[in-house]
């Protein structure tokens, strides 16, 4: 089955406004540029994002915050994208933070088909007992705060522990990037760049993957694949400008006089 589609545009032309996307990387490491460059292209707005972090100032998930096309972010930080934090002090966009295996569980459930799942992070915090801002009011004012979760205890060992019960997440799209990939949509990623995109790819009712190279179906040694193909339903084959736009988050430089 043949799954690639010509542009990044065409891929996520019929993405709504309102929708609840669930989207790749880690900073700005790993992420669908290509992708979401089309949405900001496009103008789609009032979209819901499920990402570890929206990346930095102008770049990713950034362009889309400047634009204002986000409503609501589930995040597990607000990182270094000051127009992020901007945008959720001022009351201008909902944040649900989640912590980040919590998150990276509650993506990889939702692609499971499992509805919630318990955990013992966050038992004994506001992440449990609710009462975190999720949203404040132009006068500064907390308008909307997380609600109190459901806390079980549960046998282990050496004695019984608290769990907070965490509902899985199904997004209506997902955006991912991978390293190479089938026309099947059988993915490999590179190191550290594959950080959350499988999990996002398995959360997504419709998921769109740019790959860097797209080879034949049947090149890929099965043992070498991260991500089957009955994930993906759209591959986007980048050309090598869009394949090499890998921004690098923060550049730090040595001072003082090297030594050997």
């Amino acid at each position: 089955m043949d799954k690639t589609v010509g542009t990044a545009r065409e891929a996520v032309a019929d993405i709504p406004s309102g929708a609840k996307l669930a989207v790749g990387g880690f900073g700005v490491c790993g992420i669908p540029s290509a992708t979401i460059r089309a949405l900001a292209e496009l103008g789609v707005s009032d979209l819901e994002i499920w990402s570890n972090n929206c990346g930095v100032d102008g770049t990713g998930l950034g362009t889309l915050l400047e634009q204002r096309q986000v409503r609501r972010v589930i995040a597990s930080y607000i990182g270094g994208n000051k127009e992020f934090a901007r945008q959720y002090l001022a009351g201008e966009l909902e944040l649900e933070l989640s912590p980040q295996g919590t998150l990276a569980e509650r993506l990889r459930a939702g692609g499971m088909g499992i509805p919630a799942f318990y955990t013992p992070a966050g038992v004994g915090t506001a992440m449990a007992d609710g009462g975190i801002p999720w949203r404040y009011g132009t006068d500064g004012a907390v308008a909307v705060e997380s609600p109190p979760k459901e806390v079980r205890t549960f046998p282990g060992e050496g004695g019984t522990r608290d769990y907070v019960l965490e509902h899985g997440l199904r997004a209506d799209f997902a955006l991912v990037r991978a390293a190479r990939g089938d026309r099947a949509g059988n993915l490999v990623f590179h190191s550290s760049a594959r950080n959350f995109n499988p999990l996002c790819a398995m959360a997504g009712r419709t998921t769109v993957a740019e790959v860097e190279q797209l080879v034949e179906e049947g090149d890929l040694d099965p043992d070498e694949i991260h991500l089957p193909g009955i994930f993906i339903d759209r591959v986007v084959p980048l050309d090598e400008h869009d394949a090499s736009d890998k921004p690098t988050e923060k550049l730090t430089f040595r001072t003082g006089q090297e030594t050997s």
